[in-house]
Order: structure tokens, then C-alpha cells, then sequence
């Protein structure tokens, strides 16, 4: 597979994590689509030559796709929203059917599948949780699949931390291929990630600016031993959740969350966005647009570019 010719689409494209490794490889990544403003002018401005459509999936059909390319794409790619499933959400939905089928947010799931279904590309994957496939949700994406006009359906299990990504993130791609990337060599710890930076400035690399804490949560912070959490906060059934957790130098972080903020290792403070982009393996020219907090989000809501380039080369290699 010569990558150079080989169209690919991203849907639920967010800042770029899963078009980023795709794009290390040598894919062009012809059309990408999110409905956040910041989001699509993030993407944009990391990905210049793509056409980045700013609609609501539901809006958006596969005759538009066509349109704007000029023939059906080689791959579709996409990470529609974990909400919906994942346990760190209070407000998940109890019968997980509901999430898919009921859950305004769920639903974008099934735009995913419609639009492979009207592009039918070669390969396609979808990015999520493991939750994803709990108690008769997968039975359910299979027929989704299926309705799609793909009878084979492979839910590959990869953890980014086994790809050179320096924190923790077990992930489901769901795709009509089964996807087994070579795995990296070593783990790459935080102290590694962070290696190499200058002191938080507004200046260079970009996203690398102090994120202001009151002397009150200073004077706590200071009091956090590496490991522990600031906070606590409750998940779906009563389940609680560590957040601001210090970081641990000789290790490799916990997993990277849209609402995770950690302590850096050694300075009382928060890391930086930048430093929190280089745990989830964005390099340091990908730069994110918009609020702090939607920045922060962009990072713990995506595919980490580390693993997404390790499956970009498994394709190269066996397709």
C-alpha cells in the first residue's frame, strides 16, 4: 500500500490525534468533519490541505463526502463521542442499549455507520471504549455493521502505553479488518515525555503557558506526594474518580482524560497543555486553539497520535 495514494476521512475528527499518526505515515487525510468550532479551526490549523467540514454528522451525508472528493475514499476513520459509555460520566445512561439507541450522543454512533455504509470504503475504524461493548451493545454494532454492508466486524483491544504513548489508555477500534500494530520496544515514562521543555512561557513551544491555580489550591498542591489526587469525583453508580493526581516521573501517567488535569511531578502546579499533549504523544509543533479547558479537552478526548501511527503503518504494511 502506497500511503500517498490512499484517501482517508475522519469523521469525529476532533484536534487531530487520529488523523496526526495517519499523517506521519505518509496518508493524506482528504476531508475531516467535527461540529466544535475550536475543534475545527484546531484541525485546520495543523492540517491545511484538508477540507475540514464544521456540521453536525447528522447533517452531513455520505453524497456530500462524495461530492467534495470526487470518488468514495480508501479509509474512514473516526472516534465518535465516549460519553454516552464510559463509566466516568454520572449521568450515563443505565441500560446500555439506551446509550446507543436513546442518548443524543449515542446516536452520533450510528451516524458513523451510516456514512460508511453510503461511502463503503475499503477499511474503515471506529475509536472507543472497552464500555462500548457492554451487555448487548456489541451484538448491536455487529447488526449496525452488518446494516452497513460489512458481515465482518473486529474488535481490536489495543493499549497506547504498549505504543510508545507515555500514560495509560486502553481503547476499542471496532473495523471491518483485524488490527494487530507491532508494538513498541521500551515504555515511555513521564520524566521521558517531558524531557527536553523549557519552563512554562507564552512564547515557545506553543500551549506551553502556566495555568494559574488561587494560593489556596497552591498551598494544597504542595501537599500532594507524587501518586496521590487533589480531588475526588463521582462517576456513573457512585463510583469515584481521582483527578489532579501528581504525576510520578518514573512512570507512565494514568490515563489522559477530557476532564483530567494533572500536578507535574515536581513543581507545585498544573502541567501545561503542551506537557499534557506530549503525554498522549502529540508533537510539539501540533498546536490546539481556543479556551484552556477546550484545549485540555481536545488532548484527553483523542487518539493518541503514537498509537494512531502505529496502526497507520500496520495498514501500510498488510493491505
Amino acid at each position: 500500500m502506497n500511503p500517498k495514494e490512499i484517501t482517508v476521512v475522519d469523521l469525529f475528527c476532533g484536534g487531530g490525534g487520529f488523523s496526526r499518526g495517519f499523517h506521519d505515515v505518509g496518508f493524506k487525510v482528504k476531508i475531516a468533519i467535527d461540529n466544535e468550532k475550536n475543534v475545527a479551526r484546531t484541525y485546520k490549523y495543523n492540517f491545511l490541505e484538508t477540507i475540514v467540514i464544521a456540521e453536525d454528522i447528522k447533517e452531513v451525508s455520505g453524497k456530500d463526502i462524495l461530492d467534495a472528493l470526487g470518488r468514495a475514499p480508501d479509509i474512514v476513520i473516526g472516534s465518535p463521542p465516549c460519553e454516552p459509555y464510559t463509566a466516568a460520566n454520572k449521568k450515563r445512561m443505565n441500560k446500555p442499549l439506551d446509550r446507543l439507541y436513546s442518548d443524543p450522543m449515542g446516536i452520533l454512533t450510528l451516524s458513523f455507520f451510516r456514512i460508511v455504509g453510503e461511502l463503503k470504503p475499503s477499511i474503515w475504524i471506529m475509536e472507543n471504549v472497552p464500555a462500548i461493548l457492554e451487555d448487548g451493545l456489541k451484538d448491536a454494532l455487529e447488526k449496525e455493521a452488518e446494516r452497513s454492508g460489512y458481515k465482518e466486524i473486529y474488535f481490536n483491544i489495543l493499549k497506547a502505553e504498549e505504543y510508545c504513548t507515555p500514560s495509560k489508555r486502553t481503547r476499542i477500534f471496532i473495523s471491518n479488518i483485524e488490527i494487530k500494530p507491532e508494538k513498541c520496544n521500551k515504555k515511555v515514562t513521564v520524566a521521558e515525555a517531558l524531557e527536553g521543555l523549557p519552563s512554562p512561557n507564552p512564547n515557545f513551544p506553543p500551549n506551553h503557558d502556566l495555568t494559574n491555580l488561587s494560593f489556596k489550591k497552591e498551598r494544597k498542591v504542595s501537599k500532594i506526594s507524587p501518586g496521590e489526587a487533589l480531588i475526588r469525583y463521582e462517576g456513573h453508580g457512585g463510583r469515584v474518580l481521582p483527578n489532579m493526581i501528581r504525576l510520578e516521573g518514573n512512570r507512565i501517567a494514568p490515563t489522559v482524560l477530557g476532564s483530567s488535569r494533572f500536578l507535574h511531578p515536581e513543581e507545585n502546579r498544573l502541567i501545561t497543555v503542551r506537557e499534557q499533549a506530549r503525554l498522549m504523544g502529540y508533537p510539539d509543533e501540533h498546536v490546539f486553539l481556543g479556551g484552556k479547558d477546550e484545549q485540555y479537552n481536545m488532548i484527553g478526548e483523542s487518539v493518541p497520535p503514537t498509537l494512531s501511527k502505529a496502526i497507520a503503518a500496520f495498514l501500510i504494511k498488510n493491505f
